[in-house]
């Protein structure tokens, strides 16, 4: 596979495959980095049928872990007009991936951008419900979060202005879409799937047994042969 490690504007980017006029930018999940198993197994499947992939660290991620820079949907989705930008020098087309709060943050940026499809993998689509949830595990009222700005949990530490932003930021998706779900996944909760699926007509595929982190090798497979059916062959 061919490589090509990068900075755009100083984010650290790799860009898969040849010079083509289709490209992916791909958004990793949490936990991840611009050459996860799922990036580079993308990577794979869309040069076989004519992109580039273009993907990137979000920060507090991969190669950005020593930066100040938090991972915070506003900074998040700046970082990602950056990328889109520099996207469009390179090709006329362009598609999304989005892995796990990749797919949430790549909706949030992109939402009036002209992709031409999405593919999603254990996509967040409902952020506040993720972090409603967390408060209530971690019992830290909306109160709370408001007086101290930022609350660290075991899970993640939970801050006010990500909070507010997510409020004031709902998503707005019409793009041909495609979805890959675990039917075992524990923090994206099914019915918020499938009503995001209706109300935005994406095609869901549920992996029976599957996980929010796709990573053991039938997972990783089935993952492979749903990107082979998914994947738009470029100019078509």
């Amino acid at each position: 596979m061919e490589k090509l490690s990068l900075f755009i504007k100083g984010i650290p980017a790799v860009l898969w495959g040849p010079l083509s006029q289709s490209l992916f930018i791909a958004v990793h999940g949490d936990q991840s980095d611009k050459e996860d198993a799922v990036i580079a197994i993308l990577a794979e499947e869309a040069v076989k049928k004519g992109y580039q992939v273009l993907s990137f660290d979000l920060p507090e991620h991969g190669a950005r872990k020593a930066e100040p820079r938090l991972c915070k949907a506003q900074t998040c989705v700046e970082d990602l007009s950056v990328i889109m930008a520099h996207a469009q020098t390179l090709s006329d087309s362009i598609s999304l991936f989005g892995c796990s709060i990749g797919a949430y943050f790549g909706m949030l940026a992109c939402g009036t951008q002209p992709v031409r499809h999405a593919l999603f993998l254990s996509p967040v689509v409902d952020m506040k419900r993720i972090i409603d949830n967390m408060m209530g595990w971690f019992d830290v009222s909306v109160r709370r979060l408001e007086t101290e700005r930022a609350v660290v949990t075991p899970a993640k530490t939970l801050y006010w202005d990500y909070y507010q932003y997510v409020l004031s930021h709902p998503v707005r998706w019409d793009k041909p879409t495609a979805i890959l779900y675990g039917s075992k996944d524990s923090l994206c909760e099914r019915n918020y799937v499938d009503a995001f699926a209706v109300q935005t007509g994406a095609e869901l595929t549920v992996m029976p047994d599957g996980e929010h982190f796709f990573h053991t090798e039938e997972q990783l497979m089935f993952y492979r042969r749903w990107l082979e059916g998914h994947i738009k062959p470029a100019g078509h």
